[in-house]
């Protein structure tokens, strides 16, 4: 039987946390969701602010702890928004980003997992999904799901129902959970 491990996923964003659950349940990993709005780091390294972050939430909640940052990089907009796509959703939302792309539509989105726990020394994980930004945002889902079209779709995010299995979350949290199941069974 395989075994059954439990984290904490620090975050103010409930839909990462429901996607996290689903994804991570696959591998023997249970989520619990801790509230947490970090004070992030100004820094063009999505790696850097998802570290910085986990540290925060290990400080914080006092248990490991496993934290993602996000960002969607439109290649002719010189990879903006990037690591400042919370804050360009917030301000202008899926229909400013597309009016703000006049020709190469090409983009990818980017998720850091990073995990600490009580030896305050976190290790990152990435996943990459690479695509290209609709015309119009399609379907539903959250964030930029509407407008996001990975490659070898016709489809956004928000149109498809295999999201979890495809998409940068899923492949952050699945190089995550390879790494932590292997450590937990060895007893490191």
């Amino acid at each position: 039987m395989r075994q059954s491990f439990e984290l904490v996923f620090a975050s103010s964003n409930k839909n990462k946390y429901k996607e996290a659950g689903q994804i991570l349940r696959q591998f023997g990993i249970r989520l619990k969701f801790y509230n947490f709005s970090p004070t992030e780091i100004q820094s063009d390294l999505i790696h850097k602010i998802a570290i910085k972050k986990a540290l925060d939430a290990y400080a914080r909640c006092k248990k490991p702890v496993i934290v993602e940052d996000v960002g969607l990089f439109v290649k002719s907009l010189g990879g903006f928004p990037g690591p400042y796509s919370s804050y360009v959703y917030k301000t202008i939302g899926n229909r400013g980003v597309i009016s703000l792309i006049k020709r190469n539509r090409s983009a990818q989105f980017l998720s850091v997992i990073a995990y600490c726990d009580h030896k305050k020394r976190p290790v990152a994980f990435e996943g990459i999904t690479n695509g290209s930004i609709s015309t119009k945002p399609k379907g539903g889902g959250w964030g930029y799901d509407p407008i996001f079209i990975p490659k070898g779709r016709n489809k956004t995010y928000g149109q498809i129902s295999d999201k979890n299995q495809i998409s940068h979350r899923y492949r952050a949290l699945e190089n995550f959970a390879r790494w932590y199941c292997r450590r937990q069974s060895s007893g490191r």
